[in-house]
Formats: structure tokens, sequence, C-alpha cells
């Protein structure tokens, strides 16, 4: 396995800066962005050949290589920009009425919760939030937080497979098992999941999940995925109507499903189709090595700050609730924003501070070109401006 300094050439990111905030957007290797861009020139070379009469094939091979990577069938997956595409989605195809809950905890998305919101205001269902414990001690308290809320008029059950605010890695695994056995649907959104976590759709078994491949995946960005269960496809109906809509599968594999996402227009399709340089670039760099190797650098991060702070970790140190993205208590700031700029305009770091439940955090993301000077320079800073 190659240093992070090595692997730091393998990206663009600007030398001057320490990026601890590959958890946003993702960061996309040079070999993975020319993959990209030599995509984009062969659709601009013959766009009405690409278009017209190609790119199903080359969507097809791009969804082929990533139910591989994800051990789902390929036509059980669209590509979508994005997981919050991909939750709107699902959120509007659901025969949701007045009298029905949608559960979800209060670890998630801002901008899910929105779409949440905005349905649940129109349609008249009801959009609750189990309030998880603090600090996490184990999984079978999380479920049981969660269960609390569950009852017959549970209908879907939503959450993200890692949280945006908190990263922290969700049991996914269980909570779709037991909702199966209790008749709920469930949908995960998994944006930081691919690429930080080793997936199998399969023994999972969500009725749907979507995720980003921009993020830790490394493709470029704008590609994502829905993953909807066979017996569940006939639930979801397009965000947009256009040339792809059918009523009888037509073009793709015998599937109304692929049909009515395939084609929704005018689109560059490039992103999507890299997602298998990706796949193939972290298979060749040896990316379980690095996963492991970026956890314990986090970790002893996080004992860092905690021991400058005085402030508890939100999960047990070195525990599996987290993996390459964590959050690290703050004191009481009287400007979280500033703070975060100031790490920027004065010590070039790029790292969100973010506030969940009235405390404040930074959010560090280690990924494999994330080398321990960096963190030992985050760890510095907050030291000068905490003092």
């Amino acid at each position: 396995m190659v240093s992070p300094e090595q692997m730091r050439e393998h990206f663009m990111l600007d030398p001057e800066v320490i990026f601890l905030n590959h958890g946003s957007f993702g960061a996309t290797p040079r070999v993975v962005f020319e993959t990209y861009q030599n995509w984009q020139r062969q659709l601009e070379h013959q766009p009405v050949k690409f278009l017209g009469r190609e790119v199903s094939n080359y969507l097809k091979e791009a969804r082929e290589a990533l139910g591989t990577y994800l051990n789902v069938p390929a036509n059980d997956l669209i590509y979508v920009p994005n997981a919050t595409f991909g939750v709107n989605i699902v959120a509007r195809s659901l025969n949701l009425k007045e009298g029905d809950e949608v559960l979800t905890c209060d670890q998630e998305y801002g901008a899910c919760n929105n779409a949440w919101t905005f349905l649940s205001q129109k349609k008249g269902f009801s959009y609750l939030k189990a309030a998880l414990p603090t600090p996490v001690e184990s999984n079978e308290a999380i479920i049981e937080a969660l269960w609390e809320k569950v009852n017959e008029r549970t209908k879907v059950i939503y959450l993200s497979h890692i949280t945006s605010p908190t990263a922290l890695i969700l049991p996914i695994k269980e909570i779709c098992h037991r909702a199966r056995r209790e008749g709920i649907l469930t949908l995960i959104d998994g944006a930081h999941a691919p690429g930080q976590l080793e997936l199998d759709l399969s023994d999972i078994a969500p009725d749907f999940y979507t995720g980003n491949c921009h993020k830790w995946l490394c493709s470029p960005k704008g590609a994502g995925f829905l993953y909807s269960r066979n017996d569940c496809q006939d639930l979801i109906e397009p965000l947009v109507v256009s040339w792809g809509w059918t009523r009888e599968p037509r073009h793709s594999a015998g599937s109304i499903y692929l049909d009515n996402f395939n084609w929704t227009g005018t689109n560059d399709p490039a992103g999507y189709l890299s997602v298998p340089s990706a796949i193939a670039f972290q298979a060749e760099h040896d990316w379980q090595s690095h996963r492991q190797a970026c956890h314990k650098r986090l970790s002893e991060t996080l004992e860092a700050i905690e021991q400058l702070t005085g402030q508890k970790t939100f999960y047990p140190i070195g525990s599996s609730f987290y993996r390459q993205l964590a959050i690290a208590a703050l004191p009481d700031l009287d400007d979280p924003e500033t703070f975060k700029n100031v790490l920027y305009d004065k010590y070039r770091i790029e790292i969100p501070v973010t506030q969940h439940l009235g405390r404040n955090y930074v959010r560090i993301s280690v990924q494999a070109y994330t080398s321990s000077s960096d963190l030992e320079a985050l760890v510095n800073a907050l030291a000068e401006l905490l003092a």
C-alpha cells in the first residue's frame, strides 16, 4: 500500500490546502477524470450517434459494473445525479396519505428532511423523528430507540446508512430485516457509504437504497444511483416524464423501471459512465487497506482532540460506529461559521464546522490521500484557536 503522500499525487487537489472535507463533494483521481473527459469528447464527436444509438448499451455496461460492486442485479439499478435525487424519486412515488407515518431519526440530512416535510404537508402523512441515544454505545440501543416510534401507522422507515451531521454508521441491515418482517418499507440514503464501506445490498436487503458515487467512491460529480428491489419497482414513478416513459417494457431488458429513467431528454451521462473507472481505480490500489489505515489515523485524531478540548467523543474511539468520516466535539463557539472561515483563511484547512442538537463539532474526512501531518495540522490549529 502506497503512502498518503503518494496517493495525493493521483488527485488534482490544491497542494496549498489541507483538504479534510472529502465528505461534502468528494475528489476524483486524475485517471478517472480523464475517463470522464474521454466520454464527453466521444459524445461531442457524434452527439446523435452517441445519444440516439449507443448510450443505452454504455449505461447497461456501467450498471453491470456497479451491480457487481453492490452485489445486486444490474437491472435493479438506475443512475441518478445524487442521493437526494434518489430520495425524492421514492418519496414522491409512494402512495402515502393522511394517517400514514414515515419514521426517521434526528440525525438526518437537511435536504432530504426538506423533501419529506414538503411532501408530508402536501399529502397529509406524518414525518416523525426518533431521538437516537447519545453518546452512542450499541446498535441494539439505536434499534430500540427507533422501534419505540413504530406502530401500525408506520409505512416507511427512511434512514441514512452513514448520517451526514454526525457520521454515525447505523445498523441498517438489522433495521431492514426487521422492517421487512413487519411489513414496513425501507428507504436507505447511502450518500456516504459506497467507497467507505463494503456494501452487499443483497445481504442488507432494503426495499430502496440510494447512494452517491462521487463522494467516497471518487467518481466524477453528479453520479449517484437508486436501487429498487425487483418486487417494489412497480411503486416507482419517474420525476420527469419523457421519451422513456412507457406502460409496457420497450427498450431496456424488458424493464419499465429502466425505460422510465434511462431516457429523460438531453443529458450528459459521462459521470455515470465513469463509475466503472472509479471502481477499478480503488480495486487497483487496495482500497480496503487504505480504509483501515484511514480509520486508524482518524481514531488517533479524535483521541488527540478529545484530550485537547475535554469534550467526550460522539462514539467510542476506534469503534465500528464510524469509518473514514467522524465528528469531534468542540467547546461552545460564538460563531461556528467564523471559526470555520478562520481555519481556512489562516491555516488553509478545508473542514466543516457543524452543529447538532446544540453542540459544535468539526467533521473530519480522512481519505487515502490524507496524511498524519494533515491531521496534526488540524489539532495544532484547534489548540491555537481554542486557547
